[in-house]
């Protein structure tokens, strides 16, 4: 790291992209969440035909442990003569493995996106990384030839699975031994241990608890109400984290885990109903969760009737030196 006048050493500077003109880039900051949650539902409108991520969600991005803005995120505006929004794409890198990319619909073919991927690249070196992956909905074949092209192939297949739950589920007694309750305060640290470790076998690491809270039950739409938890021998044995995102008409599943010595046994299941009850009682008629390949659990939401609405898998490259 160079040195600042008198021996203190400088902080880096950010990276900035060369773009095609008129476009222009700079970091983001928090008070960006909405306009970055404004292009991400554009660009997911094009796509799906519908906005899926909301607002709590980008700014939870923006908040993560580990993330400095000023280094590890970028927006794109267009000149303010141009017609639409400003914020015409973004990009974020978090420690130097994780990384997303989106352009406006009405500014791709314009090279946005792969001067986004080249800043991706060189921030995640930047950071010490060696293996960079990034998300690419299936549907989206520019962005999948785009990452095919520069050495991306697929390792996880991550769904989107949703039921209607138009009448109140009837929620089966939970195995002999074991009780079920809604969250309460305190029962965070015991939730994050249970998540954590049922999710150690795919997880590339172990999230600290600030980053798991700021990302789950700090939250500002996290729903203690409906995220129920189960106890056996005074123990936590299962945990679902519910959020209830205004105005959605619908239910969302963060999080669910059962400890491994009490899987099998159908303690998933009663959560899970437990949880679309839960919603139905504050007006929601339906409930939705993403899971992916690696976790083997397709099987079990299919089986309680839920359905796959949307399907993305996630590409990864090995990097090597500019």
């Amino acid at each position: 790291m160079p040195e600042a006048p008198g021996g203190a050493a400088r902080p880096p500077l950010p990276l900035v992209p060369r773009l095609p003109a008129p476009y222009r880039a700079r970091p983001a900051t928090r008070a960006d969440a909405d306009a970055i949650h404004g292009l991400v539902a554009a660009c997911e409108r094009d796509l799906l035909g519908r906005a899926e991520t909301g607002p709590e969600a980008v700014a939870a991005r923006l908040a993560l442990p580990g993330l400095d803005p000023e280094l590890d995120t970028l927006l794109v505006h267009a000149p303010p003569s141009a017609p639409g929004p400003r914020l015409v794409a973004r990009a974020w890198v978090h420690a130097g493995r994780r990384s997303e990319v989106d352009v406006h619909p009405a500014h791709r073919g314009r090279g946005l996106g792969t001067a986004l991927l080249d800043w991706t690249e060189a921030r995640a070196r930047r950071a010490g990384g060696v293996r960079l992956a990034q998300p690419a909905e299936d549907g989206d074949t520019a962005a999948i030839a785009l990452l095919r092209s520069r050495g991306y192939a697929p390792f996880v297949t991550q769904w989107l699975l949703g039921i209607e739950v138009p009448d109140e589920p009837q929620v089966p007694d939970p195995p002999a031994g074991v009780t079920v309750r809604p969250f309460h305060a305190g029962d965070g640290h015991a939730a994050h241990r249970l998540v954590e470790d049922a999710f150690q076998g795919w997880q590339r690491r172990r999230l600290p608890y600030p980053e798991w809270a700021r990302l789950t039950v700090e939250q500002a739409a996290f729903a203690p109400a409906m995220s129920p938890v189960a106890f056996a021998g005074g123990e936590m044995v299962g945990a679902l984290v519910a959020l209830d995102v205004p105005g959605s008409a619908e239910g969302y599943v963060d999080r669910l885990a059962v400890r491994a010595d009490h899987r099998g046994r159908g303690i998933a299941g009663v959560l899970l109903r437990e949880a679309f009850r839960a919603f139905h009682r504050r007006g929601r008629r339906g409930c939705t969760l993403w899971t992916h390949s690696a976790t083997g659990a397709l099987s079990l939401y299919e089986h309680l009737g839920m359905r796959v609405r949307r399907s993305c898998s996630v590409y990864a490259r090995t990097l090597t030196e500019s």
